[in-house]
């Protein structure tokens, strides 16, 4: 059911920004007097799910759900419609419009879709405000995994600040780390600040990992199954661990190392219930783990909600939008760069759809469609032909040299451009497949 509901929020979410996307088109095409013949959400090869043709223009929807399309009459795009270049030009056509005309037109579906983006987070704002726990709460600091322990980082500190700016959200730290290639991390260590040193190098490592580092808590007992190791040895929720073999333990980070990868294996716990300590023996299971789901720092730390109004969260949407597409763009800059290995990280529809909630959450539904906006906005507007960024270079190489590239031209780049995206996205979700396997 998890799968199914992330696959629903996907569709719906890729539905909604390729049709206003297209709608970008249509209307600037229509206001310049540009006939469209044909206006699609997915692709309709070989056969359409549904038609309609209302005047001038097709209305469908196709079968594979690659993307969308509008057919402007006269312009070689993805139908390669060679036949109706051969006609001579007609006032309704894209080729017989003047060159700014042309260049908005192909524009029109990345502005619609950054502006969307804008409006969206704008309205989150407005209706669900902001949610966070501050840094400042994080009194235990952090425990962090392996990769951060080789920067030189300890659990237990206190990050505050990557290359001078101040930490705001602890959840942005691992991805200002990677995207902003920060070479300085200044911790608080036992009431001791200290700079710690990023390496050269450490960037495509630090780019695998999903989870780095959480707030630091004790050990306490959230939920557990009536079978599972710890309910049969008798443990009770809200039960704190305070030890393992009578080593005393504070943190969950502490448990987790004493206790881990120790398969079928009694450990005696000190146990913490109320005012009362207990010493109960507990086996892992075959696995190594004891079988219970512990309490998290939003269980210790009081969770501050900031709401606004809708002229506050006007400048709040549009900030967060120009903060996504700058970290995306940073991202996207990581590609072409071999030695981050940001490639190997390229993913499919597997990888996107992981994004969504597996409950239908609209806060968040909204937040990856916004997300997801932006980056279809990017990802068209690349000087590659086949996009609508491989359009705009010509039309601008037309504006700037007064030299239209020839039928011919257009045609091949069109053919190159439809070939690279394919295999791109071949690559992009044969990694998610790999991916599925190594997990």
């Amino acid at each position: 059911m998890d799968v199914i509901i992330k696959i629903a929020q996907l569709l719906v979410s890729l539905s909604i920004l390729i049709v206003l996307h297209e709608l970008g088109h249509f209307t600037l095409a229509r206001i310049f007097k540009v006939r469209v013949e044909k206006f699609y959400l997915f692709f309709d090869a070989g056969f359409a799910l549904f038609r309609k043709k209302i005047g001038d223009t097709e209305y469908g929807i196709g079968w594979l759900p690659l993307g969308g399309y509008v057919k402007i009459s006269g312009m070689i795009d993805e139908s390669m419609d060679l036949e109706q270049m051969k006609q001579p030009p007609q006032p309704y056509e894209f080729r017989t419009k003047k060159a700014w005309q042309r260049l908005l037109i192909m524009l029109g579906g990345v502005i619609v879709n950054f502006l969307l983006a804008l409006l969206i987070y704008i309205l989150v704002f407005f209706k669900w405000g902001e949610e966070y726990v501050p840094v400042e709460s994080m009194v235990y600091g952090y425990s962090f995994e392996q990769e951060f322990k080789e920067l030189g980082l300890e659990n237990g500190d206190k990050i505050l600040s990557l290359d001078g700016e101040k930490v705001d959200r602890w959840l942005s730290i691992h991805h200002d780390i990677v995207v902003n290639e920060t070479r300085v991390i200044q911790v608080e260590r036992e009431g001791v600040i200290m700079d710690i040193q990023v390496p050269e190098g450490m960037t495509s490592k630090l780019l695998k990992l999903e989870y780095v580092m959480e707030p630091r808590v004790p050990c306490e007992v959230d939920d557990m199954q009536a079978d599972s190791k710890m309910a049969i040895a008798g443990i009770e929720l809200n039960d704190r661990i305070i030890g393992v073999n009578g080593e005393p333990i504070f943190f969950y980070d502490e448990f987790k190392d004493r206790t881990r990868k120790e398969a079928n294996t009694t450990f005696d716990l000190t146990i913490l219930r109320g005012s009362d300590t207990l010493q109960i023996a507990a086996t892992t299971d075959e696995n190594g783990l004891f079988g219970f789901k512990r309490k998290i720092y939003l269980d210790y730390f009081e969770t501050i909600v900031v709401r606004y109004s809708l002229l506050q969260s006007i400048p709040a949407g549009i900030n967060r939008g120009f903060e996504i597409t700058g970290s995306y763009l940073k991202q996207l800059k990581m590609l072409f760069k071999p030695e981050t290995k940001a490639y190997e990280e390229l993913g499919g529809f597997i990888k996107i759809g992981s994004i969504f909630s597996s409950t239908w959450n609209w806060e968040r539904f909204w937040n990856m469609t916004a997300f997801l906006s932006i980056i279809l906005a990017i990802m068209n507007v690349l000087p590659i032909p086949a996009l609508d960024g491989g359009h705009v270079m010509f039309l601008l190489f037309e504006m700037i040299t007064g030299r239209k590239p020839g039928d011919k031209f257009m045609e091949y780049a069109q053919i190159v451009g439809m070939v690279l995206l394919l295999s791109l996205l071949l690559y992009a979700n044969l990694n998610d497949i790999i991916g599925l396997f190594k997990n």
